[in-house]
């Protein structure tokens, strides 16, 4: 039986000042980047350390209390909300570089640590972290979501990038799983068990990430279709002609239009598409030769290019500011955030029926994806003065997650399940969601951890 306020008391006395319970900070938990509503913690604790994690989850265990782990707070689909109550667990103070191997190109690192402040303490090194799913966000964050974003095509998402974890079971047992090496027969793979359990399974405080070497030569462009058929089409002939692009990004008519308004870029009004080459001089120009001849062939326009770090960096915040540039054409609304992935053969389909399915009730799809795998966003808005238009709108993101599993794709393939998609998981999985729900039951047999998020319990 769950006893929060035990928790809490004992959790002061062991944590002292580290444990809060002054509005501020819960308000500031209990908040989501999109549509859901403030749901404050009891308590927030601000974790310097593993043992701290691992003391707190063992008074947490003792009290049947909930612990919810906190990173950024840059999720799309309420995972860091705690929707039973309890303590959020705040580990951005674990947020150091803890030890970089640049001959074996790995890092180890606190969870804490944001992708940005992890490249730029890289930078004198000539070593990046490739994983960039848009927003700042911390790397235990991206790990617990299996996080992805604008590179994956070419470097894989966090379940490629991520060797090693230390991770606090629901009972406080604190745990490594993986090595420094690169590959291991040795078990059941827990690395990639834990990476994409949101937190459910067990509370990442350590990881140990692949890096990779700065590339000589970084060139980026973009040019436009006269449609969204066109541009993925080109994009098709170009992953399997295998050209090792390392991002290619699509932002359809509407969403170009609202970031030309909200960043100040003047491109034309059509679908555009976004690249970015990485290598040797010589690779980067065969790449970008390449390209540009299937971008022809399929009716694209011509290249503007960006090789400049300034001009890349201003071109990739356009891409990257997205949410607020559709979020400032109705600053008041209700944003639905949503994703889907499908094969790429099956991607211009999806994505035309859903702008078809939108514009049939009266709403602007704001799209944009990574294309190369085909992973595709839609940013749909409610008005929270008309009654019912938040349920309507939610129906269009159904709509579009069963459209996605009719295609033989899946309804997530980088936000992750949260509470905005538990109702879909049976029909994406079928028996096997019964065997997540076992797994879940012999990790946290209380049920503590992140409760009522991914797998739903009896």
């Amino acid at each position: 039986m769950s006893n929060i306020a035990d928790a809490i008391q004992a959790l002061k006395a062991a944590m002292g000042e580290k444990l809060s319970t002054a509005r501020p900070d819960l308000e500031s938990h209990g908040t989501s980047e999109t549509y859901y509503p403030l749901t404050p913690p009891d308590a927030v604790l601000f974790a310097t350390s593993t043992e701290d994690v691992a003391e707190a989850v063992k008074i947490c265990a003792a009290h049947g209390c909930p612990v919810t782990a906190w990173g950024t707070g840059t999720s799309l689909e309420a995972h860091s909300l705690p929707v039973k109550g309890g303590v959020t667990i705040d580990l951005s103070r674990m947020n150091r570089m803890l030890e970089l191997r640049d001959q074996d190109l790995c890092v180890r690192v606190q969870p804490g640590l944001t992708r940005e402040e992890l490249n730029v303490a890289l930078r004198d090194k000539g070593l990046f972290f490739p994983v960039d799913p848009g927003a700042n966000a911390s790397l235990g964050g991206m790990a617990a979501t299996r996080a992805s974003g604008t590179t994956t095509v070419r470097y894989g998402t966090m379940r490629d990038n991520v060797m090693a974890l230390e991770v606090v079971l629901a009972d406080g047992r604190i745990i490594r799983t993986g090595s420094l090496a690169r590959k291991s027969s040795a078990g059941y793979d827990l690395t990639r068990l834990f990476v994409g359990s949101e937190g459910t399974l067990g509370v990442i405080t350590e990881l140990t990430l692949k890096l990779q070497g700065q590339p000589d030569c970084i060139a980026a462009a973009v040019c436009d279709f006269a449609d969204v058929e066109s541009a993925v089409s080109a994009v098709i002939a170009i992953v399997q002609m295998g050209v090792p692009v390392a991002r290619v990004e699509l932002l359809n008519d509407v969403q170009l239009r609202s970031v030309n308004a909200y960043s100040g870029t003047d491109y034309p009004e059509k679908t555009h598409l976004f690249f970015e080459f990485h290598g040797s001089e010589a690779g980067v120009a065969e790449q970008s030769a390449t390209v540009a001849e299937v971008v022809e062939d399929f009716g694209g326009g011509a290249f503007r290019w960006a090789t400049k770090t300034e001009d890349r960096n201003a071109l990739w915040k356009a891409r990257h500011t997205a949410y607020w540039a559709a979020k400032a054409t109705f600053p008041t609304g209700q944003w639905i955030v949503t994703d889907v992935c499908v094969p790429i053969s099956q991607l211009a389909k999806a994505i035309t029926e859903t702008e078809a399915d939108l514009a049939a009730h009266g709403r602007e799809a704001h799209i944009l994806g990574h294309v190369g795998d085909g992973n595709y966003h839609v940013l749909i808005c409610a008005d929270p003065d008309l009654s019912g238009d938040l349920e309507d709108t939610l129906k269009l993101a159904d709509r579009m997650a069963e459209r996605a599993l009719a295609l033989g794709g899946t309804v997530t393939g980088e936000h992750g399940v949260g509470l905005g998609k538990m109702k879909h998981m049976a029909a994406e999985h079928g028996e096997a969601l019964s065997v997540m729900a076992a797994l879940k039951r012999s990790l946290d047999p209380q049920n503590i951890l992140n409760p009522g998020k991914v797998v739903p319990l009896n």
